[in-house]
């Protein structure tokens, strides 16, 4: 499976940093997934579940309370006021 660097992080620091097959998260606009090679663009974070998907297959699920996702070419990153893994 193709990955991309996904980096989390809050006022408190980083709580991932690392290779992830997809994201998936409810925006501005609805529920959005995020995969390799995507179209660069930045939009609101609503709060609610979040999924990273990594290489071995695992899903980790999480919580944010809202923030901004940006997707660049190099790297998607989400910035979240608070986000816990459950």
């Amino acid at each position: 499976m193709r990955t991309f660097k996904l980096r989390i992080s809050t006022p408190d620091g980083d709580l991932f940093s690392g290779e992830a097959v997809k994201i998936t998260l409810r925006g501005a606009e609805g529920d959005l997934a995020v995969l390799k090679d995507h179209i660069p663009f930045v939009t609101s974070v609503m709060p609610g579940k979040c999924v990273v998907t990594l290489q071995s297959g695992e899903e980790k699920a999480g919580k944010t309370d809202g923030g901004l996702l940006t997707v660049s070419k190099d790297i998607v990153t989400l910035l979240s006021g608070s986000f816990t893994w459950q």
